[in-house]
């Protein structure tokens, strides 16, 4: 594939994106499977997309000085993917840059586009960028360095001052390792490490997690132990939710948001395939995930369900459960790096939504509980309202439950929520936190 088809490529993906509102990871995925793209070509196409996207802000303060006027979206793309690449990439050459945007603009457009890009382009290359440091506002400047909403970077400072916001906001800009969860049914850590570095992985211990190996090289998708069901890709800090549970070979469980069916199935494998786990989504094609996911994991203790976790009372009959999770819908503002558009597409009103509905789904779960039963709340979202503050209102409408310690997790074990963020220890942002039933007497 040459490099100009990468870019058209590129470009398209971005527009979809814009366009529909489809994620970009499942869309350059799709993209990479469909053409055929492979090695180094893969690897431009995922760095202009993705880092495209990821510094869309940043990218358009650099643009302003240089436009008269706002082109049309296609031609705004262009030259964001344009000068993406020469502001970031060192081992591409600015002219091929500037070369391979004009034959795009020539063959989507005509001459007058083509002259536009070339004219901003060498323009920019000729005079420089404008300074981010001669912003005085210090929410508007982090906004443009990081290429985060304006309300969200205000929002963070709000909640968690203006350092951590930062510092998570450029966090949010680098690329997540990957991590995969040993399925302790089939082998020790120490043997998939062994294993995965025969294969000719760079495998090595997780400190966050005793299930996890992180793989600085290689994609563990292709290992034999994935195929074998012995692995699981997943990250280190969505691997912390499993064990909070606390559950034995032998209890009943139920995962009310189960898809795609990580902890679920980390949840089937502390109990050794046996027990019960009743896993529910509100989505088919995604409880099909769950499925797969059991299937090769020879987990056959998972039982699907489709239904709305909302109406859970209305298929199981009050104190079922030794211990629910509720890893609820969430703005999924923990995990920006994997999926760049999300910071563009939500809304403030989108968050505050969100809290009813995971109210609705706590309290749906409460009666299925049984006396002395554990209920885990998380999410992938570093929002204090969504996170703090819809643990606060559940302990308040449901004081049949009390906050208990998270025993399970090292990072702090005193507490009874944790809230991670994904400059932490590079996994995603998430929440955790625990309640148990108290006993009637």
């Amino acid at each position: 594939m040459g490099t100009l088809n990468v870019r058209e490529t590129a470009l398209e993906l971005i527009e979809s994106v814009e366009k529909s509102g489809s994620y970009s990871n499942l869309l350059l995925n799709n993209a990479i499977e469909k053409n055929n793209i492979s090695g180094r070509d893969a690897a431009l196409l995922t760095e202009i997309t993705y880092g495209t996207i990821q510094r869309k802000l940043t990218l358009d303060f650099y643009l302003a000085p240089f436009l008269k006027k706002k082109p049309e979206r296609w031609v705004n793309n262009l030259l964001r993917l344009s000068l993406y690449q020469m502001v970031y990439l060192d081992k591409v050459p600015e002219r091929a840059v500037i070369h391979e945007a004009v034959n795009i603009a020539k063959k989507r457009g005509h001459k007058g586009i083509a002259g536009m890009v070339n004219g901003v382009l060498r323009s920019i290359q000729r005079e420089g960028l404008p300074n981010t440091n001669e912003i005085r506002d210090e929410a508007e400047r982090i906004s443009v360095e990081t290429s985060h909403p304006l309300w969200l970077v205000k929002r963070w400072i709000k909640a968690y001052g203006a350092e951590k916001t930062e510092a998570m906001c450029r966090h949010n800009l680098t690329a997540p390792e990957q991590t995969v969860r040993v399925n302790k049914i089939q082998m020790t850590r120490d043997e998939a490490i062994k294993k995965l570095k025969e294969e000719g992985f760079d495998a090595c211990y997780s400190e966050v997690s005793p299930f996890a190996i992180r793989i600085a090289r290689g994609n563990a998708v292709r290992s034999t132990l994935y195929k074998d069901g012995a692995i699981s890709i997943q990250d280190e800090s969505s691997m912390l939710v499993a064990p909070v549970l606390g559950v034995s070979p032998g209890q009943r469980v139920l995962d009310m948001c189960a898809a795609p069916g990580g902890k679920t199935a980390h949840i089937a494998e502390i109990m050794n395939g046996e027990g019960h786990i009743d896993a529910l989504d509100i989505h088919a094609h995604k409880l099909k995930l769950v499925e797969q996911n059991a299937e090769r994991l020879s987990l056959s203790n998972i039982h699907v369900q489709k239904q709305d976790a909302r109406k859970a009372g209305e298929i199981f009959e009050s104190e079922t459960f030794d211990a629910i999770l509720v890893d609820a819908p969430c703005s999924g503002l923990g995990v920006i790096r994997r999926k760049p558009d999300l910071k563009y597409v939500k809304t403030e009103e989108d968050l505050d939504n969100l809290q009813s509905i995971q109210l609705t789904i706590l309290a749906a779960a409460a009666p299925l509980v049984k006396d002395n039963g554990v209920l885990v709340y998380s999410t992938c979202t570093v929002d204090k309202a969504e996170n703090e503050g819809t643990v606060a209102s559940f302990l308040k409408a449901h004081p049949e439950f009390e906050a208990e310690p998270l025993e399970h997790i090292s990072l702090q074990p005193q507490s009874s929520m944790i809230q991670i963020f994904p400059d932490d220890f590079g996994g995603d942002g998430f929440f955790i936190s625990k309640f148990r039933k108290k006993e009637r007497t």
